[in-house]
């Protein structure tokens, strides 16, 4: 799957927003850091391949319309499920208009692990740009809220209602 001529006007939107609000050139700026091989790929994509650096820990990612992969573009061509997932992230970008995706995202993703473990359990971008597309499975919540609740009601004594009806019961009986 080679890079189409014509782009949908989706499509078109999002590499234009994407370009103006500097997450693109964010993406381009990172790839010429990292010295990683860009080439046009399909949709109005770009294609960072064999990206070395350890972080982020992760087979692939997106900056803006740059999806960044550690491996060769026989891979990615070979998984267009994985091309969707990022290409959803890319139109993310778009929606927080460009690099504010960076704190939401990860504040995102500190809840999805707080809640199940795992960053991309619950973590409304990934859910967003498809779990299982983007190699995520999609764990129980750990019952974290019910702890947390009742610690605070001991710290600022607040009342449950099965105690506060119990009290009510004991003064009556006295």
């Amino acid at each position: 799957m080679r890079a189409s001529p014509r782009l949908t006007r989706t499509e078109l939107i999002r590499a234009a927003t994407n370009a103006i609000n500097l997450s693109t050139g964010t993406g381009l700026l990172l790839a010429a850091l990292t010295r990683t091989r860009v080439e046009k790929g399909p949709h109005g994509l770009i294609f960072g391949t064999n990206y070395q650096p350890k972080l982020p820990v992760a087979g692939a990612f997106t900056v803006g319309n740059v999806i960044f992969y550690r491996t060769d573009r026989a891979h990615i061509d070979a998984r267009p499920d994985l091309l969707a997932h990022e290409s959803g992230h890319a139109t993310q970008y778009a929606w927080c208009l460009g690099l504010p995706f960076f704190p939401l995202y990860f504040a995102c993703a500190a809840y999805s692990l707080w809640r199940t473990g795992d960053p991309g359990s619950r973590n409304f971008f990934e859910r967003n740009a498809g779990l299982a597309l983007g190699g995520y499975r999609e764990l129980p919540t750990i019952a974290r809220l019910t702890g947390l609740r009742n610690q605070l009601r001991r710290l600022t004594f607040i009342k449950s209602p099965a105690r506060t009806a119990a009290r009510s019961q004991k003064e009556k009986k006295l």
